[in-house]
């Protein structure tokens, strides 16, 4: 009976209080921040664009290793555990997106600026509103570019508890619905967003033309070369297939942005190094590169990732569980060219089939376009101003030919007092070390710490560079017919790459094709460039014959034959890697992705992609 009196007691003193303080029971909150405190108050909004930028997608998601191999630009050499990838075909869902949460909340973004913020200058008020948008198309881009036409939801859907849900289905818009909404949004809001010119992590005048650069190029190729196949892709209601007449509109629209980007925007191909292949490094490392226009930063306070962690060559770790988990592809180093214009075959043979001896390791990528060098660690080279050490073993002269040895651990000694196999490999069937003579420098900060867990690393990753822009205008112009308009932005990329000027005289799509390749490699570019091509299915066809299905390494090894010329130069030996399994494998149905059938379910007015 005491506990209960207390009880009454403290109820009763609390309606006391209420009734002598009436505003008591209705103070706002301390710890809630209300529509109106965050609609109208700048560092907010910022935070929650923040917010939104950090969500926007990408293919595998930023510096993500695994999802770099795969693609035919690497294979898998890091844990065991996830070693699938080296046995990988594209399933039916791969590259699936459809992120309408993200698109809800963009959309009340939009109502909720429109309705609270009440105190806001309009200036300010419309350019969060811009961004919003940019944002959204980003968004909308990247799921045409997967998913084909996507239900175009611009306002919020809300489900007003009556049963009847029909006002939240919204049916496929045509695939070029898409893109002539992501075209128009950015049209309509890129002169707000001058009020960002300058800034490299949020949407400006030149992002959004950015943005019109690379989805109208992307809509031009997929009107022309799906239309060109023996059987085009397509479906009844245009949901997916554009029609061949609308590609030299989506040309037009790409080229005219990536013009005025080019020059009025105040970018720069990055030229500060005189050495090319560093400077093809420094470009994308550097924060002060005027090349970058759009990126998403990193810093050491606040926020890192792990690329470096997950990729420094082996002897270079500064942490006891880094593991190099991206061993680049020998097809990838061979598509770089020599600088004479000739194809970037490596010549490991003679003529006879016998092995051409080398007096350096690195003599056999000699003379090659300087690109190599900032995108791939090979033999010879070095990282952190420290020589790699990347030597497979040692080939001993028999009289008739040679036998190849292998050192049972990484930095082995052979029995001359010189190295056997090199600390950092490549050593085959292994994990957390090269397993095709390569590593990649692209993205590896050097940086002191950079390759530890405790501190990682801060490097950016641009989302638009101009390197890009010059591309997308070079092929662009090319597939309007204006060859002289094209080449001098393909020449001037190759310039910078070593080439001599003017190096191209002519151009064709696979010479373009061949450019975006090497100049954009692990950029999160190849896998949409030849979907968008259709040449994803003979690329990767799943056949151990084709050279560009299969990855493959390129092992050196210093030979042993006492009293000779040859004694202590270099062979190599060309290898497929016993840990890539299969070939890799595009099927027709994924040049759009699976829509799953919980969406189906949930919106039976959704038709399915061809082939699922």
């Amino acid at each position: 009976m005491k506990k209960i009196s207390i009880y009454i007691a403290i109820v009763l003193s609390v309606f006391t209080i209420s009734c002598n303080d009436e505003d008591w029971l209705e103070r706002n909150p301390e710890t809630i921040i209300t529509d109106d405190q965050l609609w109208n108050d700048s560092q907010l909004i910022k935070s929650l664009l923040a917010n939104y930028y950090n969500r926007l997608p990408s293919l595998h998601g930023v510096f993500n290793t695994g999802g770099m191999c795969e693609t035919d630009e690497a294979m898998w050499s890091g844990t065991w555990d996830a070693n699938w990838r080296n046995n990988f075909d594209y399933s039916n869902n791969y590259g699936t997106y459809w992120d309408y949460d993200f698109v809800r909340d963009l959309n009340l973004a939009l109502d909720n600026i429109e309705q609270y913020s009440t105190e806001l200058g309009d200036d300010e008020k419309n350019l969060y509103n811009a961004e919003i948008r940019f944002i959204r198309a980003f968004v909308y881009f990247e799921m045409v570019k997967r998913m084909g036409g996507v239900p175009l939801v611009t306002e919020q859907l809300v489900y007003n508890y009556d049963g009847d849900v029909s006002n939240l289905q919204i049916a496929r818009s045509k695939e070029y619905e898409i893109y002539d909404f992501i075209y128009s949004e950015m049209e309509d809001i890129k002169s707000v967003l001058e009020g960002n010119n300058g800034s490299t992590t949020r949407a400006n005048y030149y992002t959004a033309l950015a943005l019109e650069s690379r989805s109208m190029l992307y809509a031009g190729s997929l009107a022309k070369y799906n239309n060109l196949m023996s059987s085009p892709i397509t479906l009844p209601g245009e949901e997916v297939g554009i029609p061949a007449s609308m590609a030299n509109g989506y040309y037009t629209k790409s080229l005219q942005a990536s013009q005025e980007l080019i020059n009025n925007g105040g970018y720069a191909l990055y030229n500060e190094n005189p050495d090319k292949g560093i400077n093809f490094y420094e470009m994308l490392m550097s924060k002060s590169s005027q090349e970058i226009i759009f990126a998403k930063d990193y810093e050491l306070s606040l926020k890192v990732h792990r690329f470096a962690y997950d990729n420094i060559p082996k002897s270079l770790t500064e942490d006891n569980e880094s593991s190099s988990t991206i061993s680049p592809s020998l097809n990838l180093v061979e598509s770089f060219e020599y600088l004479d214009g000739s194809e970037g075959t490596l010549e490991n043979l003679d003529a006879n089939g016998d092995y051409i001896t080398y007096t350096n390791i690195d003599d056999i990528f000699a003379n090659k376009d300087a690109r190599l060098y900032g995108t791939i660690i090979y033999p010879g080279s070095s990282f952190k101003s420290t020589p790699v050490s990347i030597q497979a073993g040692v080939a001993i002269w028999n009289g008739s030919g040679y036998d190849f040895t292998n050192g049972s651990n990484l930095g082995d000694y052979y029995t001359d007092g010189d190295i056997l196999t090199g600390f950092d490999g490549p050593k085959d069937n292994e994990p957390d070390v090269s397993n095709t003579g390569f590593y990649i420098r692209k993205f590896v900060s050097e940086e002191s710490g950079a390759s530890t867990r405790v501190t990682s690393a801060d490097n950016w990753w641009p989302y638009y560079r101009l390197g890009e822009i010059y591309l997308n205008a070079t092929e662009a112009a090319y597939e309007l017919g204006q060859e002289s308009v094209a080449l001098p932005y393909i020449n001037a990329i190759r310039e910078r790459a070593g080439f001599p000027a003017n190096s191209l005289t002519s151009l064709s799509i696979e010479t373009i094709q061949h450019e975006r390749r090497v100049e954009l490699a692990f950029e999160n570019h190849r896998y949409f460039d030849v979907k968008r091509w259709r040449i994803a299915d003979q690329l990767w066809d799943n056949d151990w014959n084709n050279e560009d299905a299969v990855v493959h390494g390129l092992f050196p090894y210093r030979v042993i034959r006492p009293g000779h010329e040859n004694n202590n130069k270099y062979i190599f030996k060309k290898v497929v890697p016993a840990r890539f399994l299969s070939p890799r494998y595009f099927r027709m149905a994924n040049y759009y992705s699976l829509i799953y059938e919980s969406y189906i379910s949930n919106n039976p007015l959704l038709v399915k992609n061809p082939f699922h």
